[in-house]
């Protein structure tokens, strides 16, 4: 095991920057998580800590040893890809023992191994089949296994469910963090679903455009994102964000009038006709029964329902401001009976309420 560390780490392809000034530190033992929109550079920095690629500039360490001019296969990594990359003419058992024998290690030492990697993976049924003869899910516990069985000092993952069905998905997900829970090995992983990414991680780095934008703890990224852009990308619905310009009594958002909470008055200076864009998550957002802490009046907003989506429990509603294209997130109970074309009153629970500055996405409040 062995902590990372990135120092200013840059990598250009020509005239492209596909990562600038990546720089975090993940103690030994610990899960991270790098996540984001397509081309935003994870699987770069994945693969330059793997050494798949060299940085253009910048310092990589795993433990206390610089990486920066190791070749990959001194690194003591494994890596799991997301298309698996098993040996297709070779058995479960043999694709688990491959980096093994790769390595030297003693035939008593690899059976004893790859013996009880099938058996923490439930895999020691399939030992003798090929991968053609396995399931998605099955084959993703042999590409783990083969990193397993070699007790590197640091795992990579590439995106490693995105080829299984949703329910699979979230089976192999739990499997992961158990045995991330069991054997401690620092481990990081990437991955654009942000589901994954809060239920894994330790620790998230959310990256945009080559650049990080907020590292911290899931739920406290949640309730307290940098911007805009984490504020939206992390949340599933994902956060309602709306157009507003104060007033100087309120925020006028499509021509209907949210009051300023208290908090907000006291932190921010705002001028009348100043511009800014509103947050509030879909579970802060209530029809009927307003909750139980809300602020008496000002949080209220009509708007015309378009699309209804029963999900069993709940039913997820999707509406909008008269004159509006913008379409807001509710989440209602399952019971709840709407219909394209209803026009209903919702409250904002304007204590959870975000701020956000209209030009460069930064959040003005809740204050970091």
């Amino acid at each position: 095991m062995a902590k990372v560390l990135l120092e200013n780490i840059k990598r250009r392809f020509n005239n492209v920057t596909a990562i600038e000034d990546i720089t975090f530190e993940i103690p030994d033992g610990e899960f991270w998580v790098l996540v984001g929109p397509s081309g935003c550079g994870k699987s770069t920095i994945l693969r330059t800590i793997a050494g798949l690629e060299s940085a253009t500039s910048g310092k990589l360490f795993i433990g206390d040893r610089l990486m920066n001019d190791i070749p990959a296969r001194q690194r003591d990594v494994a890596m799991v890809f997301q298309n698996y990359a098993l040996y297709p003419h070779m058995t479960v058992a043999q694709n688990i023992a491959f980096g093994l024998q790769m390595r030297k290690i003693d035939q008593k030492t690899i059976q004893e191994r790859v013996v009880t990697v099938a058996r923490s993976l439930s895999l020691e049924h399939l030992l003798d089949r090929k991968p053609k003869q396995l399931s998605g899910g099955q084959q993703q516990r042999v590409a783990l296994g083969r990193a397993i069985a070699r007790q590197p000092q640091l795992f990579l993952l590439d995106e490693p469910l995105s080829n299984l069905d949703a329910q699979l998905r979230d089976d192999t997900r739990a499997e992961l963090k158990q045995l991330h829970q069991e054997l401690g090995i620092t481990t990081i992983y990437v991955t654009h679903d942000q589901v994954e990414a809060m239920t894994l991680a330790d620790k998230i780095v959310v990256l945009n455009r080559g650049r990080i934008q907020q590292i911290g703890e899931p739920q406290s990224i949640y309730a307290r994102p940098a911007n805009l852009m984490v504020a939206t990308f992390l949340g599933n619905p994902p956060m309602n964000v709306l157009s507003a310009i104060y007033q100087g009594n309120g925020f006028d958002v499509s021509g209907q009038l949210l009051t300023i909470p208290p908090d907000v008055q006291g932190n921010l200076n705002l001028a009348p006709g100043q511009s800014f864009n509103l947050g509030i998550r879909p579970e802060h957002i209530y029809i009927n029964e307003p909750p139980r802490r809300r602020q008496e009046e000002g949080g209220e907003l009509t708007v015309e329902v378009k699309v209804v989506e029963p999900l069993g429990r709940e039913t997820l509603i999707r509406a909008s401001l008269p004159g509006s294209s913008v379409l807001l997130n509710v989440q209602v109970g399952g019971g709840v009976r709407l219909h394209p074309g209803d026009r209903m009153k919702l409250q904002l629970d304007l204590n959870q309420l975000f701020i956000f500055d209209s030009s460069t996405g930064e959040t003005l409040y809740p204050l970091m």
